[in-house]
C-alpha cells in the first residue's frame, strides 16, 4: 500500500482532446506537456514535450549559437580591457597611430628620393638619345632608357601603395579612438561588440 501511495500517474490531452493517464510517459503525449501527479492527484512535475529529431536538431543549433555569442562576448570584454590597458588616454594613443604611420612615411620618403634619383639618372640619357633623333637608338642605350623607366613606374607604384596605406592606418585608428572615448567615458567593456581584426590597428613589434 506505502508503495502504491507514493506511485506517480503521468497524465495528458491528447490530440484528439482526450484526457490520458499511465503510470509511464504515454506515447500519445510525446509531442504534448505531460503532468506528472502524486497518487493524491497534486502535480509533481511538469514533463516538458519530447523533442523531435529536427526540433532537437534546432535546440542544440541554439545552444551552439549561446555559446559562440557567450564566447564573442567574453572576446570582446577581453578586447576592450586591453584596449584600456594600452591605452589610458588620448595621448598614448596618439603616440601609437604616430609611430604606425612614421614606418609607412619614411616608405615614402625613400621611394620619393629615389625617384629623384631616377630622373637625375634618366637626364644624361635622355642627351644622348638627342644625338639619334629619327634613328635607331641603340640596344644598350635603348635598354637603360628602359630600364629607367621601369625602375620609376615601380618607384611611384609604391609611392602611391604607401600613401593609401597611410589612409588605411589613420582609418582604423580613427575607429578605435572612437571605441576608446566610449570607453573612457564609462560604457562598458564588451558592450560594442568584437572589434574585428580587419578593423584593428596592426602594432609594430616592441622595440622596432
Amino acid at each position: 500500500m506505502a508503495a502504491a501511495s507514493s506511485a506517480a500517474i503521468y497524465s495528458c490531452v491528447d490530440g484528439n482532446g482526450r484526457r490520458l493517464t499511465s503510470d509511464r510517459p504515454i506515447v500519445e503525449c510525446l509531442a504534448r506537456e505531460q503532468r506528472l501527479l502524486n497518487a493524491d492527484g497534486s502535480v509533481k512535475q511538469v514533463v516538458p514535450p519530447t523533442m523531435t529529431v529536427d526540433e532537437l536538431a534546432e535546440a542544440e543549433a541554439k545552444k551552439r549559437q549561446g555559446e559562440v555569442d557567450r564566447a564573442a562576448q567574453q572576446d570582446a570584454v577581453r578586447r576592450d580591457r586591453n584596449l584600456l590597458g594600452r591605452f589610458p588616454n588620448e595621448a598614448a594613443h596618439s603616440k601609437a597611430r604616430e609611430a604606425a604611420l612614421d614606418d609607412v612615411r619614411k616608405g615614402v620618403k625613400f621611394s620619393e628620393e629615389r625617384l629623384v634619383e631616377l630622373q637625375t639618372a634618366r637626364k644624361p640619357l635622355l642627351d644622348e638619345s638627342e644625338f639619334y633623333r629619327g634613328k635607331k637608338l641603340p640596344g644598350k642605350l635603348k635598354q637603360q632608357l628602359d630600364a629607367n623607366d621601369a625602375a620609376a613606374a615601380a618607384q611611384r607604384s609604391l609611392v602611391q601603395n604607401q600613401k593609401d596605406e597611410l589612409k588605411r592606418i589613420n582609418s582604423l585608428y580613427d575607429v578605435e579612438l572612437d571605441r576608446l572615448k566610449k570607453l573612457w567615458a564609462g560604457t562598458p567593456a564588451g558592450s560594442m561588440g568584437v572589434l574585428s581584426a580587419a578593423s584593428a590597428p596592426a602594432r609594430r613589434p616592441a622595440g622596432k
